[in-house]
């Protein structure tokens, strides 16, 4: 369980974090996360704190070095736009293809980024 609570500490850290925080803003029993040490998680809490980080289960369990959630109900921003049948709509009102294709343009001159958010 090492794994799990060295990924869970980095997480929590990155995001200012210290672990009773994190077991509080996921709605745990308190101290569940230190138990982790000696006994594992149920896949509900897991999930929880998971859902606070914005980082997959398996990051956490050390299955992945990738921090993403790998949904498959999730598009590339440029696919979804590209895709003519998609209806956008912005409060309310629906995005013209024109309007879609300036969307688009702008999000094509963001700047690649690493893991980190660093510019490269």
């Amino acid at each position: 369980m090492s794994i799990l609570l060295d990924n869970i500490k980095k997480e929590s850290q990155k995001r200012g974090y210290s672990l009773r925080k994190l077991n509080d803003l996921s709605g745990l029993k308190p101290n569940i996360i230190y138990s982790w040490s000696k006994q594992e998680p149920s896949i509900s809490s897991l999930q929880k704190v998971a859902d606070v980080l914005h980082v997959s289960t398996d990051y956490l369990l050390g299955r992945t070095d990738s921090t993403e959630n790998g949904s498959s109900n999730t598009l590339a921003m440029d696919e979804a736009l590209e895709d003519d049948e998609l209806l956008l709509s912005f409060q309310g009102k629906e995005v013209t293809p024109e309007y879609r294709d300036a969307i688009l343009a702008i999000l094509r001159t963001m700047p690649d980024r690493d893991e980190n958010g660093k510019e490269i």
